[in-house]
């Protein structure tokens, strides 16, 4: 069943503006989630999709998830957005359920959205992502961003103040049987095995280390367990702006004493959220009365906000990824394979670049570069990466520095240049350029004169 296509799409009613402006926000705080967001009209037309996920993207395209098209049941059979619609109640449509097969690849949380005065059917908020990756928190967020949506449909059309979005509401739940962990380092298995012993032990846990280094992701694998049913939920924590919302849309899941929690970016919570949260997290039980362990995540120890850094009975630090060599590559291909579904061969320039950067940036640094040249290629080269891998440098760079660099880069990477050719190209000297390469501090790989 082929969705039926339309030139038009109505981009100046209340629910698109309304729409759109809300799923921006909460897109802002997901960047670099596997999760579209999609606004549709009463009648199942897409209006609008967000979505940084190029695989993704593509994906949807090809099932016709895009503006322009109709989802309604009639157009595209059963599906979460066409659902939402026909029964005017939230809906969570998971792989199978799907009539159409091209869309058993996902799972999509949809939730009608009423016009604020009305009472009309105004449309729905439909969020989708892979099957392999679904929860039932999917819907929750989904419910929220319809709220809000029409919260401030209401302001616009009334005047009356609404609520704000709730933002830093970015969570999942992951099964504990699913997905394998890529690293292979010594470093990181002993902070993983470090981790999983205080979990095991039930005592609470914070988890430290430098931007981007992936504090989350190992508190999560720390506490999946094969072959159990325990689900692990991650919140990662917004700043003042919507703290209240994001703590009223989470922190119900901890009645249920199979969910095991990690709190990430906790040193960005307010003082009176950080209170009410480590009240929250103190008071939930396992049905055993145990004190149900969780997980924080924090830049060091040190910044953590005071109510929860009491609760804490170890510390597990992250080690940098220049500290984890043996891991480039492996997440490198795993990132790759994510993104077009599919193995990406790295080559042996590619791959001395990148083992040799010194990733300020860690593994997000490292999981952006390889996006980003897996999207230009089926075969990764050197000159396919960004200038920064070839940067050895340690000051911050100047906009012109930046240019001057990337361009230098761009040359000396070039397919069978040399040295003298890319000087050429530049117009300077030979002993100009090498000068240069030393003063941006350029590992390049085989370089030839």
């Amino acid at each position: 069943m082929l969705p039926l296509f339309t030139g038009s799409v109505d981009t100046g009613s209340l629910l698109y503006e309304c729409g759109s402006q809300v799923l921006a926000g909460l897109h802002a705080t997901i960047a670099n989630e596997p999760v579209s967001l999609i606004v549709a009209d009463r009648d199942g037309l897409v209006l609008a999709r967000l979505c940084s996920d190029a695989g993704m993207r593509r994906s949807l395209d090809a099932v016709h998830l895009a503006p322009g098209f109709y989802y309604s049941e009639q157009q595209a059979g059963t599906n979460g957005l066409g659902l939402s619609l026909a029964d005017r109640a939230p809906s969570l449509v998971r792989a199978g359920d799907h009539y159409c097969a091209e869309l058993r690849g996902y799972t999509c949380a949809a939730v009608p959205v009423l016009h604020p005065v009305s009472g009309e059917l105004a449309g729905s908020i439909n969020l989708t992502t892979w099957s392999d990756s679904s929860s039932e928190l999917l819907l929750a967020l989904a419910q929220a961003a319809a709220g809000a949506t029409s919260g401030l449909m209401l302001q616009r059309a009334t005047g009356r103040p609404a609520g704000a979005a709730p933002r830093g509401a970015v969570f999942r739940i992951v099964p504990g049987a699913d997905g394998e962990d890529p690293c292979v380092s010594a470093a990181w298995h002993a902070a993983v095995a470090a981790a999983r012993a205080a979990d095991t032990a039930g005592r609470v846990l914070a988890v430290v280390g430098e931007p981007g280094v992936g504090k989350s992701t190992l508190a999560v694998h720390a506490r999946r367990r094969p072959g159990r049913g325990r689900r692990v939920l991650h919140a990662r924590a917004p700043g003042d702006d919507g703290a209240a919302e994001w703590l009223d849309l989470w922190t119900p899941e901890l009645r249920d004493p199979e969910v095991h929690v990690v709190v990430s970016g906790t040193e960005r919570l307010p003082a009176w959220a950080a209170e009410e949260l480590a009240a929250v997290l103190s008071a939930a039980r396992r049905t055993d009365g145990r004190p149900q362990p969780f997980a924080l995540t924090s830049r060091e120890y040190a910044a953590l906000p005071p109510p929860l850094a009491l609760l804490v009975d170890a510390v597990v630090e992250v080690p940098p990824l220049r500290l984890r060599t043996d891991d480039v590559m492996v997440v490198a291909h795993a990132v790759a394979r994510a993104e077009r579904h599919r193995p990406v061969e790295f080559t042996a320039r590619a791959a001395r670049a990148l083992t040799s950067c010194s990733w300020p940036g860690n593994t997000r640094q490292l999981r952006r570069v390889v996006r980003e040249a897996v999207a230009r290629t089926d075969v990764v080269d050197v000159h396919h990466l960004a200038p920064e891998v070839l940067d050895g440098g340690s000051r911050v760079l100047s906009r012109l520095e930046r240019l001057e660099r990337d361009e230098i880069v761009r040359c000396l990477t070039e397919p069978g240049t040399t040295v003298t050719r890319a000087a050429q190209t530049l117009g300077i000297g030979r002993a100009t350029l090498y000068r240069k390469i030393t003063h941006y501090g350029l590992a390049l790989p085989d370089a030839p004169g």
